[in-house]
């Protein structure tokens, strides 16, 4: 994949680079080699061809990210990945709106989704990045869109941006680093942690965007951490600062559109396992806000470390995938192969908590067959293995 540096870009923005873009949409998809053959019986060099087929295949991908405006929006695979998602980025910047934010420094902007998010919405956005041809792909973004003159962007440092000039800072430090793929430890971020952390004291009103696994035990004292799932897909964290924050924890779920909040230190109530079983969505789990879940289903847990929750009678719920249990037993491989050869189930859907076994080995060592489906949970209650089967919703 050819790497979009800001010369290759600007030939991409030519007028000869605007019909390779068009060509190549019309073409890639298909074999490889065939794309890139008609890019050239229609007269491309190789590299414009090589970057424009390129383009078009991260624009289809990045159509689940950015919608219908990805069609005319530059990527690099790496800054796709770690992109925000459009719905995710406009909430964000609605909120900021929302509080009084004319002005924002955006440090880290990767492809821009923030900033244009931000300026749509009416803020003039500072956006920066370290890396040269990061930077040109935002501010051509930025130009695609139309808001060029709401966002300027700059390749520097962040951690040479007076950000205090700004009524906002929103900061989205790269995790991922060249040869090594994502990084989980926050000392090894860019800009480093420190830095990131500080900027609370700076600017009261500042966003942190970070990865879903952040520790909670690093949240500025009083700040807001939220816990973000699109479609049931945990997608990013933030933690809202000063002013911005409202509530100690924070489970945003887009797609049911819903939101629950709380502590995070409240503990929900233990007993026996119910007649339902309900899976909580990953924001919820990560938020800490189990307890305050299974309060809204009048629920329990089986175990206080295991994230499951059960109910006698069903209640519906956005927030969690609610299953009916047919069976309950201590984990036996004999005995769960024997009961499921007798119902019939050839096809089984497996999940767990608290549970070591896999689930795709443990899928061929129960030799599966018959017409019917089920579930199957993997859990444990007290340090004791369970195997519970249930319902497919």
């Amino acid at each position: 994949m050819p790497v979009v540096t800001p010369e290759l870009l600007h030939l991409l923005q030519t007028p000869n680079g605007v019909e390779a873009l068009a060509v190549a949409a019309e073409v890639a998809g298909g074999e490889p080699l065939a794309a890139a053959s008609a890019m050239r019986a229609r007269g491309f060099g190789a590299e414009l061809a090589a970057a424009a087929l390129t383009q078009a295949s991260l624009r289809e991908r990045a159509a689940m990210k950015f919608g219908s405006d990805a069609a005319r929006m530059f990527f690099t695979r790496a800054g796709l990945e770690q992109a925000t998602r459009a719905v995710v980025a406009d909430r964000r910047a609605a909120r900021l709106a929302a509080a009084g934010v004319r002005s924002l420094a955006d440090l880290g902007c990767g492809l821009g989704s923030d900033a244009l998010a931000a300026a749509r919405h009416g803020i003039t956005v500072h956006a920066v990045d370290a890396d040269p041809g990061t930077a040109a792909l935002a501010a051509a973004n930025a130009a695609a869109a139309g808001l060029a003159d709401r966002i300027t962007v700059a390749c520097a440092d962040a951690t040479t941006v007076p950000v205090e000039r700004y009524d906002a800072v929103f900061a989205d430090p790269a995790r991922r680093q060249a040869g090594r793929g994502r990084v989980f430890d926050p000392k090894s971020y860019s800009p480093p942690w420190d830095f990131v952390a500080g900027l609370a004291g700076r600017v009261p009103h500042t966003v942190l965007k970070l990865a879903p696994g952040i520790d909670h035990d690093l949240l500025p004292p009083g700040a807001e951490g939220e816990w973000v799932s699109v479609g049931g897909d945990l997608v990013e964290a933030a933690f809202w600062c000063g002013p911005l924050a409202r509530v100690p924890r924070r489970a945003s779920l887009i797609g049911p559109d819903v939101v629950l909040t709380g502590s995070g230190t409240e503990r929900a109530p233990v007993g026996e396992i119910g007649s339902w079983i309900y899976d909580p969505d990953p924001a919820v789990i990560r938020s800490h806000l189990v307890a305050e879940f299974a309060a809204t289903v009048s629920g329990r847990l089986a175990d206080p470390d295991i994230a499951y929750v059960y109910t006698d009678e069903p209640v519906d719920t956005p927030f969690a995938r609610r299953l009916a249990v047919t069976d309950v037993l201590p984990f036996s491989l004999k005995r769960l192969r024997t009961l499921l050869r007798e119902r019939g189930i050839g096809v089984l859907e497996i999940r767990k908590r608290g549970s070591a076994l896999v689930p795709e080995q443990l899928r061929k060592d129960l030799r599966l067959s018959g017409p019917n489906t089920a579930g199957l949970v993997l859990t444990r209650v007290g340090g004791a293995p369970l195997a519970l089967l249930t319902s497919v919703a």
